[in-house]
């Protein structure tokens, strides 16, 4: 099961997911203007990201709006950046939050995993019901291929429908998560956790404890560290001895060469530096709850 890799990268490279948003304005001028095109420089770019940080990153997840955005020339910069991703034997995310159902689902299945946009996981919404994730099963269960479904997000937007209460005061939040889990059963690794797993914000402290208590089984991917308000001991209430998590960070990485010394030169260092600053903190507030 592809969650094992992952697991495994977590336990021997730490907790950090390098969110790839690449907007053309995060990459420095005088590098921007050494290409001749724009899908040269935001690979480039990546690459140069990915390179610096690979020995101390779980994984990558590049957004795919920040592409698309981009028109064709971006669109190929991000199946380079998935193909580079996967030949150096990384883990890659790619997180389109597709939710729509019967063929058209299968045919966002095939578009990303497979052909010229395969990422390793995929990000999914559910909220149009779980027929939205059946199609995806046959890649998660036979080609190595896992899931991480919105469950309870990082922005504020998410106490409008995730956060309205039904019977017994459960919240919709709650009952997509149980959902989540139960659909995982069948296809869990080694390593006790699911390849259906889910996004669930750090954003909203208060519940982190239940929810991981809740949720034991399913792996967890965590955004809202950092330029959200997130902290490493927030994050640390999501995780289960260490493991069983990952946590975005995308803008705090790649703009970390902002008013350094000669950052534009030297900002895949500056994010290689951010990545290790991240790393060790979260280690830290880990430590603490032990």
């Amino acid at each position: 099961m592809i969650i094992d890799k992952l697991y495994k990268a977590v336990e021997e490279k730490g907790h950090v997911c390098l969110g790839l948003d690449t907007d053309i304005s995060y990459i420095p001028e005088g590098f921007l203007k050494s290409f001749e095109s724009i899908e040269e420089a935001v690979f480039n770019f990546n690459k140069e990201i990915i390179d610096e940080t690979f020995d101390h990153v779980a994984c990558y997840k590049p957004q795919i709006a920040y592409y698309e955005a981009l028109g064709i020339e971006g669109l190929k910069a991000y199946s380079r950046t998935l193909k580079y991703i996967k030949e150096k034997g990384g883990i890659s995310i790619g997180d389109i939050k597709r939710g729509d159902i019967a063929k058209t689902a299968e045919m966002y299945a095939k578009a990303h995993f497979q052909g010229e946009f395969e990422a390793d996981f995929i990000t999914l919404s559910p909220y149009m019901g779980m027929d939205t994730i059946e199609p995806f099963l046959d890649y998660i269960k036979n080609h190595e291929k896992g899931v991480f479904v919105l469950v309870r997000t990082s922005n504020k937007g998410a106490e409008d429908i995730q956060y309205i209460e039904s019977k017994g005061s459960r919240r919709i939040y709650n009952i997509v998560g149980e959902k989540i889990k139960s659909l995982g059963e069948e296809v869990k690794g080694n390593c006790g956790y699911s390849s259906i797993g889910a996004v669930v914000g750090c954003t909203h402290v208060d519940e982190g404890k239940e929810l991981r208590q809740s949720l034991d089984s399913t792996f967890f991917l965590i955004p809202g560290y950092g330029a959200q308000g997130g902290k490493a001991e927030d994050v640390a209430l999501y995780l289960n001895q260490g493991n069983g998590g990952i946590v975005n960070s995308s803008r705090g990485i790649l703009l970390a060469y902002k008013n350094k010394e000669q950052g534009e030169k030297y900002f895949a260092k500056y994010a290689k530096e951010e990545t290790i600053r991240m790393k060790e903190e979260i280690a830290e507030a880990i430590s603490k709850l032990s």
